[in-house]
């Protein structure tokens, strides 16, 4: 028997390529004569040709539609999404052989309509840029590539992660596209695309659905008008509405650096003894002076300048840093730097927006009147407003952060314990991990140590689980929970995501309880941290993290409790989605 064999699965190369390995070995064991068309990463996709569709007795679809269904019109077919064809391929063939029904495709779905041939294929330009620019950027890049290749596109992503721009689209790449999808959770420069069709979303709904973005993309797109960046229309999708909260990532996003760097100087200092940094003309004290006096010094303004240079691009930078660094110097910390670059960026783009000048000198506005009138609001409100009722603020929570008993201390690193394994790297996640961060310009570490160690847990809990349980995940799920693994000991949440997307009634919740466990045990310890990321390898550095062996301790606790937990509950016969980054 002559069957054609298709298989696709736009969030997993991986298996896309094994099911069909797997799949045309079971058919040859019949002796069926067997003609593969993969829509996958791996290689180009090769449409089986018009003689082979006439010849075929059958055709057999794993994946969640049929490319290219008209070409298949009238002949014996069977469709089943690709993870039903893993477990036992050969119960599938047979399967297939008594279901399949003579195909008549529907024009409804655009999904099912897309073409897989290059005649009919569109190209795409893609930037994806997340707050930290470690996992999210690049897992949703891949994403959007495979899924846009398996819907017949030609697909090229630039990603602006933590060490700046990949893979940069050319020019000439911009002027070929058809479409433009912009998966960023932090401001980028969109002018460059000005004239083409623009379609806004996150890099979590990109990472996480990504041939529904695309469509949708296709579907809805507007063209982006001029240098400014407007978009004709209404983009009701658009995630550069949700505002507040783009505008805060873009701002942390930019700090993250000046934490870091800052934190493990501190640490270094601290290799000296504790103390060490006192004594002037020391290793010790330039170690010291670098991270504390200057990259801690930098952060609240860099926050406070890149949260208005979100809201009002680079008009709002100045005045935004300007009242960073008043808040900083009169003790209103990361919630006052937070106020201040709001402030300063709604100024700056009411200023830029409302005050008309004559065409001779409306150049001076960007240089010289929205600098100075928005400096001039943002501080005197930051001097005699806000800045005193949250420098109390501040203080407060500080001091009560300090002097809390064991009981509020456990309950506080199970509430960031669960926030950081709720979602995986989305909203409430990020909302945990930026509470965290802002506290260590106040000198209040145990937070942070928290959050990191529950963070850690989802992704290690997985790789675990994936390890305990064998006979429970198939082959490409078990090298998904190495890569998840290795992804938790850096303190990348999103290496949980492939499985957290298929099985979530599950998967969420245990990874939920392991981080809640893993933030209680943080904060009964009394652990601190002075870097805000690195994960395990931290720990290289001499009291960056203290106590180290609780510490540790904490993290095993909660991964072993996740991994097992999961290997547990899991259904055996239950398949999870293996995302690009498998």
């Amino acid at each position: 028997m002559n069957i054609i064999l298709i298989t696709a699965c736009p969030s997993g190369m991986a298996t896309t390529f094994l099911a069909a390995r797997r799949l045309e070995q079971a058919a040859r064991r019949r002796n069926w004569q067997v003609t593969v068309e993969m829509h996958g990463e791996l290689e180009p996709v090769s449409p089986v040709s018009a003689e082979a569709i006439e010849a075929a007795d059958l055709v057999i679809v794993a994946a969640d539609h049929v490319p290219a269904p008209q070409r298949f019109e009238g002949k014996r077919l069977f469709q089943a999404p690709i993870d039903r064809a893993l477990p036992d391929p050969d119960a599938f063939l047979e399967r297939a052989s008594r279901e399949a029904e003579s195909y008549q495709p529907s024009d409804e779905s655009p999904a099912a309509a897309a073409p897989v041939t290059a005649s009919g294929a569109r190209k795409i330009v893609a930037v994806t840029a997340c707050p930290t620019g470690v996992a999210h950027t690049f897992m949703a890049a891949e994403a959007l590539a495979e899924a846009g290749r398996a819907l017949g596109h030609q697909v090229r992503v630039e990603t602006q992660g933590s060490v700046g721009a990949q893979d940069q689209l050319s020019d000439e790449e911009i002027r070929d596209a058809d479409l433009v999808i912009l998966a960023c959770d932090i401001e980028v420069d969109p002018t460059r695309f000005a004239g083409k069709r623009v379609w806004y979303t996150s890099t979590g709904n990109a990472l996480k659905k990504p041939r529904p973005t695309i469509e949708e993309a296709l579907a809805n797109a507007e063209v982006l008008e001029g240098a400014s960046g407007a978009v004709s229309g209404e983009r009701k999708q658009s995630f550069k509405e949700k505002g507040v909260y783009k505008h805060l990532l873009t701002g942390v996003s930019f700090m993250l650096p000046m934490v870091v760097a800052g934190g493990l100087l501190i640490a270094l200092s601290f290799v000296f003894g504790i103390e060490a940094f006192k004594e002037e003309g020391t290793l010790a004290a330039a170690l010291m002076q670098i991270g504390g006096g200057t990259a801690f010094a930098l952060m609240v303004p860099v926050l406070a300048g890149y949260i208005a240079y979100s809201i009002a691009d680079r008009p709002g930078i100045a005045p935004g840093m300007i009242g960073g660094m008043l808040a900083s110097e009169i003790g209103a910390g990361f919630i006052g730097g937070i106020l201040a670059g709001f402030l300063a960026g709604y100024v700056a783009k009411a200023v830029a927006q409302n005050v008309k000048l004559p065409s001779s000198i409306e150049s001076l506005k960007p240089i010289l009147i929205i600098p100075l009138v928005a400096s001039l609001i943002t501080g005197l409100v930051m001097i005699y407003i806000v800045g005193e009722p949250v420098a109390g603020i501040l203080s407060a929570l500080t001091t009560f952060l300090e002097n809390m008993g064991s009981a509020n201390a456990v309950l506080l690193g199970i509430l960031l314990g669960a926030m950081m394994c709720f979602d995986l790297g989305g909203p409430v996640n990020k909302a945990a991990y930026t509470f965290g961060v802002g506290l260590l310009a106040s000198e209040t570490y145990a937070p942070m140590a928290a959050i990191m160690a529950a963070g850690m847990v989802p992704a290690i809990g997985m790789g675990i689980a994936s390890f305990v349980a064998k006979s429970k995940f198939s082959e490409p799920e078990r090298e998904a929970g190495k890569a998840s693994f290795v992804l938790g000991l850096c303190f990348i949440s999103e290496g949980a995501i492939p499985f957290a997307a298929k099985d979530p009634l599950r998967v969420i919740p245990v990874c939920m309880v392991g981080g809640a466990i893993t933030g209680a045990i943080s904060m009964l310890v009394g652990a601190k941290l002075m870097a805000p990321h690195g994960g395990i390898f931290v720990l290289l550095i001499p009291n960056a993290i203290t106590p180290v062996l609780f510490y540790l301790a904490a993290i095993v606790i909660g991964s072993l409790i996740t991994g097992l937990g999961y290997a547990a509950i899991k259904r055996g016969g239950q398949e999870v989605a293996v995302g690009a980054s498998a």
